[in-house]
């Protein structure tokens, strides 16, 4: 039997039977950075192949292609085939790199992976809410709206984009939720990469985001590939980075599973 899943479109429209479903355990496994490119072949068949035998929803955590190139989706779709469970995604930023991102999307969900562009889902009693995220630096880090316009407009972008992704969390009603993002939201995830970069990685306004809700079991991200396994926000809530460089130190599936 296939996983119940409930779009929740719209924040200020009640669902019927929101919060409702089992109470068991859900089974999510997750991974980001696979950077499919157009002239790999069945990159990742065997994952896909495979993942239903551990998990009962599987998380894509952006960067799934290399420069949002049609053919590199259309590579990435072929082994997308082979996934026997519902998929939930969100882009990273190498989907932007040839300015199509939407066309990216529509793809990816025409071949069934439900995209959080605003919206929430709830499969089997669990919630799924998020989005890409962007960067902006951490903690005293953090960059702040002075100077320059385009300062500003950065930061405002940061701003904006935070605001999105909690748009999409408060439109759940489930008592477990799980946030997928592309950037990371804490620190403790990115260590491990340059110190110099970490502002490139994530920013602190996600953290904050996620801190204000508490029915958010844990959080998945990916793009930092030589960041740490694992970290947690200001209140606890714990975030794992499942960029697939990082899973490939953990061991040798190219996923990681939690059962919330």
């Amino acid at each position: 039997m296939k996983p119940r899943i409930d779009a929740h479109p719209d924040p200020q429209t009640p669902q019927p039977g929101l919060g409702a479903g089992p109470s068991k355990k859900l089974r999510v496994a997750a991974v980001g950075d696979l950077h499919v490119g157009e002239n790999h072949e069945r990159p990742h068949r065997e994952l896909f192949d495979r993942v239903h035998e551990d998990a009962d929803v599987l998380c894509l955590c952006g960067d799934l292609v290399n420069f949002g190139k049609t053919r590199e989706v259309e590579v990435l779709l072929e082994d997308l085939q082979g996934c026997k469970i519902p998929m939930v995604g969100v882009l990273g930023n190498h989907e932007h790199e040839c300015g199509r991102p939407d066309e990216v999307t529509e793809m990816l969900c025409e071949a069934g992976v439900k995209m959080l562009t605003g919206q929430a889902y709830e499969i089997d009693g669990v919630g799924f809410a998020g989005g890409k995220g962007f960067i902006g630096g951490f903690g005293r880090y953090m960059l702040s709206p002075f100077g320059e316009a385009s300062i500003k407009s950065f930061v405002q972008e940061a701003v904006d984009d935070a605001n999105h992704i909690e748009n999409s969390i408060r439109m759940l009603r489930t008592e477990r939720s799980v946030v997928l993002l592309h950037y990371s939201p804490v620190v403790d995830t990115v260590m491990g990469e340059p110190p110099e970069i970490h502002a490139f990685l994530g920013s602190s306004r996600l953290g904050e985001t996620i801190d204000r809700y508490d029915n958010i079991s844990l959080v998945v991200h990916g793009h930092a590939h030589r960041g740490a396994p694992e970290g947690r926000t200001n209140k606890g809530v714990p975030v794992y980075n499942v960029a697939l460089p990082v899973l490939k130190t953990l061991g040798d599936k190219p996923y990681r599973v939690f059962e919330v």
